[in-house]
């Protein structure tokens, strides 16, 4: 029940930060072609800045190395079941963005800008839960900057070893690793440069969540209100994604046996709404914006239901 209520309570807060971006685009203090230069800040600073900070909180056992390792595996390997699924089920219809759009959001979750909260809220004394929401963001983030860009796009030049090894989450994570490995703090306690570094990483990363709403916000005051809810593809990708992915996720899990903490980790993430960056990569590759902002916020609102809901099994 604590679970219940901890989850439910971060949501409505989470929701309550895309108020301030409605009222900025509504007032014309921010114009609608510029959110994808705020898109452009979450992706390329506060990303990176929440990889550093959440690896910097971890503390690196040989055990914790193979279950992250066990855990990026396992979670790739679902994502990829799931998007080839639905390529398979739509490929006739590509043609048009929303079906584009719809395939991916049927299983990328908002495992950091929301995961990484939601896993300090719901397992306080564990310091290694972050790290485990990085595997997944590395994991999304691989297939976000190559397959999933691809997709939206229909343009294969995305799948390239330069996809692969140049972008934020990549970068950020190979500057992360050898202080997880080593065990090297970025702390006050190694001197006040890198206290005052450590303050600057912690804050760019917290901004990650408000920012990401606060993008959704500004989006939905660029769009008809009623087609937040009138179109069925957008409940489609948020059942999939909210209910059936983290079930059998779930599933997979419980049949191998894995450690619980790596368990619990990844079920709540996967039980996270319809990922931000859906949005973000529609916003940066300019395609489907509208339908990718009307999928995340419909997810972002029922996820007050589901994600409590899914919470009480843990």
């Amino acid at each position: 029940m604590q679970a219940f209520l901890t989850t439910l309570t971060l949501v409505g807060i989470m929701l309550l930060t895309a108020v301030p971006g409605f009222i900025l685009v509504k007032v014309k203090a921010v114009q609608p072609d510029n959110i994808k230069y705020f898109s452009k800040v979450l992706m390329f600073v506060c990303q990176p800045a929440l990889t550093l900070y959440s690896f910097n909180k971890a503390n690196f056992t040989p055990e914790l190395g193979v279950n992250l390792l066990i855990f990026l595996g396992v979670i790739t390997a679902v994502q990829l079941i799931f998007i080839g699924l639905f390529c398979l089920i739509f490929r006739k219809k590509f043609n048009d963005i929303r079906y584009r759009i719809t395939t991916v959001a049927t299983t990328l979750s908002n495992c950091s800008f929301l995961g990484v909260p939601l896993l300090e809220a719901v397992f306080p004394q564990s310091p290694n839960v972050a790290a485990y929401s990085m595997m997944y963001f590395l994991s999304m983030s691989l297939l976000g900057w190559t397959l999933v860009s691809a997709i939206i796009t229909r343009d294969k030049k995305y799948i390239s070893v330069k996809s692969v090894l140049l972008n934020p989450a990549i970068i950020s994570i190979a500057v992360a690793l050898p202080f997880f490995i080593t065990g090297y703090k970025i702390s006050a306690e190694n001197g006040l440069f890198l206290g005052q570094l450590d303050n600057m990483i912690t804050i760019l990363g917290k901004m990650t969540t408000p920012m990401c709403m606060l993008i959704m916000g500004m989006r939905l005051a660029t769009i008809r209100f009623k087609n937040l809810f009138t179109n069925w593809m957008q409940y489609f990708s948020v059942a999939i994604n909210q209910i059936v992915f983290p079930l059998f996720v779930y599933g997979v899990l419980y049949l191998l046996n894995v450690d619980k903490e790596l368990m619990m980790c990844m079920y709540v993430m996967c039980a996270c709404p319809v990922a931000s960056v859906v949005q973000n990569f529609a916003e940066l590759l300019g395609e489907g914006q509208d339908i990718a902002a009307n999928t995340v916020l419909l997810g972002s609102i029922c996820s007050i239901a589901t994600l409590p809901v899914l919470a009480l099994l843990i």
